[in-house]
């Protein structure tokens, strides 16, 4: 299936906190955009709600007179099933085994898609961002957690479940810490957000110096990553210490990849590399490089997401154009 010309998007991405949207035409334009904040402790049907409410009102903004919507496409903080209606299992937002598509059909008539957020993101650099016109590529998004998204071939790899390309949970070391997940060791327990927070607390209870404290004003419950960020232009040791090994873990998360995947690029999104990516990458590429199994072949390149929070938008276009061939 090819983009349909002369006819205009929805793009949206759910999150916990925040639900975006956007009106996008078929060559990744964004017409016009808004946020609602996420409802807390909701019942499914008034995500449905807020979700139909934000679609509506991207539909009656000026921009959009005169525009015929050829189809909506909404990303998943979770696991969606292969027939990309149905959300199977999303831990952070209440809709775990809510049927949205047909929900979303029926009120807009049009096509509606579903997709994992970080797959959209992925699929998003591939059609319009880093990755345009790059066959293989994966995508590895830390913040909070850490998502990936898979494309071989120009194929998204959703698997026989829908829920392929969960990196974060790839166990790098099992002695390691434990992950909210139930094992121990994963990629995310290790270098997402949220274990640089854990290291972070333990090293000031042993009484590591640090700026951090300053920087967040004793609240050490979520350090964001521009108080990382902050906090690395500060040169504060403690911060360098923690982000160098967690970057060179990342490093080998994507050496494990490109062993497995084979692909021509690696794209890095995330709110965390796209905060601290100047510091992080050129460890990440260094580890990568350093890969002595892929010496005699070319080298693969790890690049910087170029769409940021916009890449799960215009991916939830793209894949209106790659559905139909995925596996």
């Amino acid at each position: 299936m090819t983009l349909v010309k002369n006819k205009y998007y929805i793009g949206i991405d759910v999150g916990g906190t925040k639900i975006s949207g956007a009106l996008i035409t078929p060559r990744g334009i964004i017409i016009s955009r808004k946020k609602i904040s996420s409802p807390k402790k909701a019942k499914p049907q008034d995500i449905v709600h807020a979700i139909r409410e934000l679609i509506k009102q991207l539909l009656k903004t000026p921009s959009s007179r005169k525009i015929s919507l050829a189809g909506i496409g909404i990303g998943i903080p979770g696991i969606v099933d292969n027939t990309k209606k149905k959300v199977i299992n999303t831990p952070n937002i209440n809709l775990s085994s809510v049927a949205l598509a047909p929900l979303l059909k029926r009120t807009f008539k049009t096509r509606v898609l579903l997709e994992n957020d970080v797959n959209l993101g992925t699929l998003g650099e591939k059609t319009f961002g880093t990755a345009k016109h790059v066959h293989n590529v994966i995508g590895v998004f830390p913040g909070t957690g850490i998502g990936g998204g898979i494309i071989i071939n120009d194929k998204l790899i959703s698997g026989a479940h829908g829920a392929a390309g969960e990196i974060g949970h790839m166990v790098m070391d099992i002695h390691g810490p434990l992950c909210g997940c139930g094992h121990h060791g994963c990629l995310e327990a290790l270098a997402s957000r949220w274990a640089i927070e854990r290291d972070i607390r333990q090293a000031i209870k042993q009484h590591k110096k640090t700026l951090i404290k300053k920087l967040t004003k004793n609240k050490l419950a979520t350090i964001k990553s521009g108080v990382l960020k902050e906090a690395l232009k500060k040169k504060d040791p403690l911060t360098i210490k923690i982000m160098a090994e967690k970057s060179k873990i990342l490093g080998l998360a994507c050496i494990n990849l490109r062993r497995l995947f084979d692909p021509e690029m690696i794209v890095l999104g995330g709110g965390l590399t796209e905060a601290c990516g100047d510091f992080m990458l050129p460890i990440i590429r260094k580890t990568v490089s350093e890969d002595r199994f892929f010496k005699k072949l070319r080298p693969c390149p790890v690049m910087p997401s170029k769409l940021g929070d916009d890449a799960v938008l215009l991916g939830a276009v793209a894949l209106f154009k790659f559905v139909n061939t995925s596996s």
